[in-house]
């Protein structure tokens, strides 16, 4: 069976690819420019969600059966004491809101009945702490995208309870993203001294995740880094 994973140039969508990709697993990728022609990827641009969906659509293997939503767009000076919501520019967050929320909804729309067309469907969405009502973060727009993911997936689960498909939302804290799964992973722990998550880690939780039984799901995982004073 086949799992796409949307987002997947660089940082964690790479890593998940990567890691997906190592343990056998026939994985289709997604992103606004094909970095690897040797893979199966499909080429959309998610910040035109109606063409993006419909490209993903015509791309999707028939044998999908896990999809992968790794989207996050934040504003410009998000994360950093240069952010101010009063000053924040309105196409920025026009985009960001259409590229983590309304593409999301545009591209599961579409791909839902492919892998329901299999024993064990999936769906795997890549929140973020920020979208917890503790998240302590003051990036309004990226923190609702993020909030209006765990809508989309307590929806998708009641919506298809009959048909088994199983909705996971990983809420990530801060990731580092430097190190690739190339690096060792007790070298990559070493950035950020606690307060970074290795993508290694992420990979192993989607690994876990899809090696569960179809009697089985996990519909949410929170995972800050060990010292993140939020959490």
């Amino acid at each position: 069976m086949a799992v796409m994973v949307i987002g997947a140039s660089r940082g964690l969508g790479r890593a998940l690819l990567r890691g997906l990709e190592q343990d056998g697993r026939n994985v289709v990728g997604v992103a606004r420019t094909a970095p690897d022609a040797s893979r199966h990827w499909i080429q959309a641009d998610l910040s035109r969600p109606r063409e993006a969906a419909e490209l993903i659509a015509e791309g999707a293997p028939s044998g999908l059966s896990t999809v992968i939503y790794n989207v996050g767009a934040w504003e410009q000076t998000a994360f950093s004491s240069a952010y101010d919501f009063a000053v924040s520019d309105e196409d920025e967050i026009e985009s960001l809101i259409s590229v983590n929320t309304t593409a999301a909804i545009l591209v599961l729309r579409r791909l839902i009945p492919v892998i329901l067309n299999n024993a064990q469907p999936r769906v795997i969405l890549t929140g973020s702490t920020s979208g917890l009502a503790r998240s302590g973060r003051p990036e309004v727009a990226f923190g609702a995208s993020k909030f209006a993911l765990n809508g989309i997936a307590a929806a998708l689960r009641e919506g298809y309870r009959d048909r088994r498909l199983a909705v996971t939302t990983l809420q990530l804290g801060y990731l580092n993203t430097d190190d690739d799964l190339h690096v060792p992973i007790d070298q990559a722990t070493v950035r950020g001294d606690g307060r970074l998550i290795p993508v290694h880690d992420v990979v192993s939780v989607v690994r876990m995740i899809l090696g569960l039984s179809p009697s089985s799901f996990v519909s949410e995982i929170i995972m800050p880094a060990v010292l993140d004073d939020r959490f």
